[in-house]
């Protein structure tokens, strides 16, 4: 689906088609090893899932150059032995089709280790023409006709079903600047439920006017938070 002039939804991911960039959400690598040792019951991760689900969006475009917008791992200030290995995977394939643009997300204070062995440089933010990306946990001093963010991990639940949850992108605005918060990539996990929890990102600041976009077997546009209020 188009949101955006050059910008679609495929998936869990945004696709810029003018310049064939694949823009993927906080995969938090590790979540669920982090759980599990404080004694939740979580059902084991399967890297193959992620790439599996990963292969099926890289045949609905082409692309040159993949933006991780932070968070790619877990844990603040540790390396699990999940991270290292399923993280590497993760790189790997990727790296097999396309450029990485790393950006730091909030979590990624111990990432360097694992961006060494693959040789990515961890950036703050990567803007190209229009637009800006950028984790979203902190703004920063760039301007942008567009700006990219991830870190909310945006979700909504509807009165009809009030136990489930639908990932979901969203559109607004920050200042002058078109705003596009892009779900979370982790499987396990929905996200936080826009309708009934607080923002955490700085950059969204009147989050009933943004639009909604859920993403379920396809795309659908919701309309705006308010709206499901």
């Amino acid at each position: 689906m188009k949101i955006s002039d050059n910008i679609e939804i495929i998936d869990l991911c945004l696709y810029l088609k003018k310049e064939k960039i694949l823009v993927i959400g906080d995969m938090h690598i590790g979540l669920e090893e982090s759980l599990q040792k404080q004694g939740f019951f979580i059902p084991r991760f399967d890297v193959n899932e992620v790439i599996e689900r990963l292969k099926n969006i890289f045949s609905k475009a082409e692309v040159k150059k993949i933006i991780l917008m932070g968070d790619v791992k877990h844990e603040f200030g540790t390396i699990s032995g999940q991270e290292w290995r399923d993280t590497l995977k993760v790189l790997d394939f990727l790296l097999e089709r396309g450029e990485i643009i790393l950006i730091k997300g909030n979590h990624d204070t111990i990432l360097g280790p694992i961006s060494h062995k693959r040789n990515l440089e961890i950036k703050d933010y990567y803007k190209i023409n229009d637009t800006l990306f950028v984790h979203g946990d902190k703004i920063v001093n760039e301007k942008s006709k567009i700006i990219v963010i991830g870190h909310e991990h945006p979700a909504v639940s509807f009165e009809e079903r009030r136990d489930e949850k639908y990932k979901c992108f969203l559109l607004g605005k920050f200042k002058k600047s078109k705003l596009i918060v892009i779900p979370s990539f982790n499987l396990l996990t929905e996200g936080s439920d826009i309708t009934k929890e607080n923002v955490l990102s700085p950059y969204i600041k009147d989050i009933k006017n943004f639009r909604v976009y859920v993403v379920e077997d396809e795309v659908r546009d919701f309309g705006f938070v308010k709206d499901l209020e």
